[in-house]
């Protein structure tokens, strides 16, 4: 049972993703967890579907009485990153 801490949360959410991700023989891969965010290796072919992907999941982790947002970043490295 998750205890409702953001770990436990973002753990599920990697579970999920990465199980879809095999399941959908994407490319895209899972690289890091930082705190409450999950760093993704997405090849240009594959941002388009891998922007709900991510958003669906990682909101589904858990059913809470409230919304779980999730916020997407895209860039081609860290000092290039933007909201979507």
């Amino acid at each position: 049972m998750i205890q409702g801490s953001a770990a436990d949360l973002i753990k599920q959410a990697m579970i999920v993703i990465y199980r879809r991700l095999k399941k959908e023989k994407r490319t895209s891969r899972l690289l890091l967890q930082i705190h409450d965010e999950l760093v993704c290796e997405v090849p240009p072919e594959e941002q388009a579907e891998m922007i709900p992907l991510v958003r669906e999941e990682m909101s589904a982790a858990a059913k809470l009485s409230v919304p779980l947002k999730v916020d997407v970043k895209l860039g081609a490295n860290w000092a290039e990153v933007e909201a979507l």
